[in-house]
């Protein structure tokens, strides 16, 4: 579901071609970052645009 605002594990290990514990264990680091930054988290899900950004990078993109 492209129109959640959170992302699963299940999600990021399809999208990524990667094993559910490795997803896991990317989500539980995201999630450790955003609590350090005072945000609220849920366990076993990341903010997808948080895993957009940490991934392909989008914050970095610069509209012209």
């Amino acid at each position: 579901m492209k129109n959640t605002v959170f992302i699963k594990a299940s999600e990021i290990a399809e999208e990524l071609q990667i094993s559910q514990p490795l997803a896991y264990r990317m989500i539980r680091e995201w999630n450790e970052q955003l609590r350090a930054k005072g945000y609220t988290t849920i366990q076993g899900r990341v903010s997808r645009q948080y895993f957009e950004e940490q991934i392909y990078g989008l914050a970095d993109r610069k509209e012209g």
